[in-house]
């Protein structure tokens, strides 16, 4: 039987492919900045990059980047089968496998995530753009989706953490309140 992979393991894989294929986990956090600014005048670039590395422990995360990236890395060697070959080297546009695979990673961040994922399909943000252009070498065929997954999802991490903390600070405004009108100090 063989032995299951720790999943600190699959972490750093996972982000050492994203690096090796020219991913910065910052470029990822300046898309989610500017999902999330409009919503949070005070909103600094830290916090954008620590939703963005949560939503990267995330096992269904790790699970499709891993996956991706691989057959965009196998279609660049000219390793898979035709006609599929054809159709990921192309990144045709009625193939649609790559932004499943990669909207499958969003669900688990509710509806901001999975809308937030269909604008930056649409829109090609920042690195997104890049990755989608097909300018230089390389096949992206997969990452540019996946890396608008990550994204949607930290940003919808970010937007439901963000009202977390303002409900904390109204219940602690209640409580204060609540102790002076009882003559609690």
């Amino acid at each position: 039987m063989k032995q299951r992979v720790h999943s600190r393991d699959v972490y750093k894989a996972a982000r050492n492919l994203l690096k090796e294929r020219g991913v910065e986990l910052k470029d990822i956090a300046e898309i989610v900045y500017e999902m999330q600014s409009p919503y949070e005048p005070d909103l600094k670039l830290e916090k954008c990059l620590e939703s963005v590395e949560a939503v990267l422990e995330k096992r269904e995360m790790q699970h499709a980047l891993l996956v991706g990236i691989e057959l965009d890395k196998l279609a660049e060697k000219g390793l898979l089968s035709e006609p599929l070959q054809s159709i990921v080297e192309a990144d045709e546009g009625l193939f649609g496998v790559d932004e499943t695979i990669a909207i499958g990673a969003v669900f688990g961040y509710g509806s901001i995530a999975v809308t937030t994922y269909g604008h930056l399909d649409k829109a090609k943000t920042g690195i997104i753009k890049q990755l989608d252009s097909k300018a230089g070498s390389g096949v992206h065929t997969f990452l540019d989706d996946l890396v608008a997954s990550i994204a949607a999802n930290a940003s919808s991490r970010l937007a439901h953490h963000i009202r977390d903390e303002e409900e904390e600070q109204e219940r602690q405004q209640l409580l204060v309140t609540d102790q002076h009108e009882k003559g609690i100090s």
